[in-house]
């Protein structure tokens, strides 16, 4: 057995040069396994327990195709090990700049987007991968009842092993009265709990009964988060099985209630608050929390909840929110999720003066010490949770979530639901209603009121999906959509004083001042609204684009409710039930000339768990513009004939797991074939895998 670490004598050169899909492969992996060593040592604590390993199967005899060697896959995966470590040995001896260089070469993707152009003609996409910007580490399940099934046994570990009185007050392992008398026994519950046993199914009829007694959302809103706080699994369990009566009260539009009020209801901390008084500090402050293992994180500044606007601090209900959905619909373990704050100040003079105010008591705070405090966080994160850990942006103002994006995406793996999720739900539901009103997406016009995150970042997916449909160069397809800003209809004369964002956007037109004269100007098929502002879709409106559409399809995609550009009611009356019409935020059925109309839903909340889901397993290192499509294709395939019967371009939420499983495996299957995923081997059937790797809130028996 070699006991010095010599990589010219220990790893023979590679047989053969990779493709440029198996060459991106073999930088992920490079990465994945030799990133952060600085030092020869480093390089032998690393790799020598490997090699320990392989040369014991050598000797035993072992192979990977026989069992009882060290698992069903071990041996194979120790080889696929060695070979990821022999690729790291001889990335470290011959210079990292030049191994990875030489692999990656001729391993770019075509697609180009809107964060290209903000970076310069000259920067990296995300596929050219900065080396360094990477550093070493990763997800890993360490808690084996995450992968136990629902009849094994489990030890309810804490730091210790949990019992008694703490048992009861740990949500992940608190069961009420489901602890079985067996249980009781083995784990000093006597006395601590009423001797009624009772099911997980009664307690969940009982909760529920008692949420819908409660008049007010807010108050359904506050009960949800007790619930969370005391039981995990069966606050999951009631959102599981009645996700379409409970959604509008963990996410939109009750959760903007929430942040509203945030301060008056806060009781318990949930996630992270990471404040300027933390600067120089960051690093420290995300090893306070107690999870090792974390693989999505939600991070908002604040600054643009909702269409309710800068709510400092108190904007923690989003990412809360958020990663409540991740599990519930997506699957990912409410362990490996956490929520997260940075609270840079407020502008909000009302929260300043509120006596119960729970951030920093100043104005915000901007420019460079503003960039330099995000920069401190992203590589706090990197550094601390791996090149793995998914970081969603929530909620930040236009100017900063753009650039955010565009500085981030080719170093961490970073997803902006505001701009990229949105973009993808609202894609898959044009692609749907496509199917009612006929056509491809290039033969359609579209207007959007709204050119800031969501707009313009709708905008570019549906232009990118257009040019991979026509084989068209994206600034063509770009001519086919117009936006409308605060200050009219943006037109190329305007190009000068526009935000960076807007100016692809910028066509030849004359000056149009507001939208009822865009829409007779540029008589779109397809109006989408993402303004922030309720009841701009008039009726003046609505009336002009079905005067030259047979179906319009109107996307009224502002939240919370109040926010929307028009109701349901209003929709479907003025259009003389002739819209296919969806909104953000929940609306009921209306009746129309003796027919039920059912609006659709274009909910962020059929994307980004499902998404998130796909990055987790496949162990993709970075976001690229095709997962984004792979996403909306597979949400879009899941309508089926009886949803477009009723209008439907969105299939009901009752089903969202399953689709989330599709749309997790269509987003893997497309980062295997970027070259962007690190899990190997790729599993055959990635729909039953995305189903096997989903979390479960069905209790778990103690030993």
């Amino acid at each position: 057995k070699p006991t010095t670490f010599q990589a010219s004598t220990c790893f023979p050169p590679p047989r053969s040069t990779p493709s440029a899909a198996g060459a991106r492969r073999l930088a992920v992996a490079v990465r994945a396994v030799a990133g952060g060593v600085r030092s020869a040592a480093a390089m032998r604590a690393r790799f020598l327990p490997l090699l320990a390993r392989q040369w014991q199967h050598r000797a035993s005899g072992s192979s990977g195709a026989r069992r009882g060697c060290c698992g069903r896959h071990q041996c194979g995966e120790t080889r696929r090990g060695l070979a990821a470590a022999a690729a790291a040995a001889r990335w470290w001896h011959v210079g990292r700049r030049g191994f990875v260089a030489s692999v990656e070469a001729g391993a770019k993707g075509e697609m180009e987007s809107t964060m290209k152009e903000i970076r310069g003609g000259g920067a990296p996409c995300v596929l050219d991968m900065d080396d360094a910007a990477t550093v070493g580490g990763g997800v890993e399940d360490t808690y084996g009842e995450d992968r136990a099934t629902e009849e094994q046994l489990v030890t309810p570990w804490t730091v210790s092993v949990a019992s008694g009185y703490n048992l009861l007050r740990d949500p992940r392992y608190n069961k009420g009265l489901a602890f079985t008398e067996k249980e009781r026994e083995t784990h000093y519950l006597r006395g601590l709990l009423p001797p009624a046993v009772t099911s997980q199914e009664l307690q969940e009829r009982k909760i529920m009964h008692n949420i819908r007694q409660y008049q007010l959302p807010l108050q359904r809103y506050m009960a949800m988060m007790d619930l969370q706080e005391g039981n995990e699994r069966l606050f999951y369990k009631l959102l599981i099985d009645n996700v379409e009566e409970l959604l509008p009260i963990v996410y939109t539009p009750t959760v903007g209630e929430a942040c509203q009020k945030y301060g008056s209801i806060f009781s318990r901390p949930q996630g992270l608050y990471i404040s300027l008084k933390e600067k120089g500090k960051i690093l420290e402050v995300l090893k306070n929390w107690p999870e090792r293992s974390i693989q999505v994180i939600v991070v908002t500044d604040g600054e643009r909840i909702l269409g309710l606007g800068d709510l400092g601090c108190q904007g923690m209900g989003i990412p809360v929110g958020k990663l409540s959905l991740y599990t519930a619909l997506g699957g990912v373990r409410p362990s490996a999720c956490l929520p997260i704050t940075l609270d840079v100040g407020t502008n909000n003079e009302e929260l300043l003066n509120d006596e119960f105010y729970i951030g920093l008591r100043q104005r915000r705070v901007t420019g460079q010490e503003y960039a330099d405090f995000l920069h401190e966080f992203m590589a706090a994160v990197k550094q601390n949770y791996g090149e793995k850990v998914l970081i969603q942006f929530e909620d930040f103002a236009n100017h900063n979530a753009f650039d955010l994006l565009a500085r981030y995406g080719t170093t961490h793996l970073v997803f902006n639901d505001d701009i990229q999720g949105t973009a993808s739900v609202v894609l898959a539901g044009l692609v749907a209603a496509l199917k009612l009103v006929g056509g491809t997406l290039a033969e359609h016009t579209y207007l959007f009121l709204g050119a800031g995150e969501a707009g313009t970042g709708i905008a570019e997916l549906i232009a990118l999906e257009m040019s991979r449909q026509t084989k068209t160069p994206i600034d063509e397809c770009r001519k086919k959509i117009w936006l409308v800003d605060s200050k009219g209809l943006i037109v190329s004369t305007r190009k000068e004083s526009l935000q960076h964002f807007k100016k692809p956007w910028a066509h030849e037109h004359e000056h149009v001042g507001n939208l009822l004269d865009a829409v007779n100007a540029i008589k779109p098929t397809v109006l989408i609204g993402t303004s922030g502002k309720g009841q701009t879709f008039t009726q003046e409106v609505v009336e002009a684009i079905s005067s030259f559409n047979e179906m319009p399809i109107i996307l009224a995609l502002s939240n919370p409710t109040s926010q929307a550009e028009c109701t349901a009611e209003q929709a479907y009356t003025w259009s003389k039930g002739r819209a296919v019409f969806a909104t953000g935020s929940p609306f009921d059925p209306v009746e129309y000339n003796g027919k039920t109309h059912v609006p659709g839903q274009a909910n962020n909340a059929y994307i980004f768990p499902g998404f998130g889901l796909g990055v987790v397993m496949s162990g993709a290192i970075r976001v690229h513009d095709d997962m984004l499509l792979a996403a909306s294709e597979a949400l879009a395939q899941q309508v089926t004939q009886e949803n477009f019967d009723k209008g439907l371009i969105y299939p009901p939420f009752s089903n969202i797991r399953k689709i989330s499983a599709h749309i997790a495996a269509n987003v893997a299957a497309r980062a295997y074939e970027l070259g962007l995923a690190s899990r190997r081997p790729r599993p055959k059937d990635l729909v039953k895998y995305a189903e096997s790797c989903m979390y479960s809130p069905i209790y778990r028996n103690y030993r």
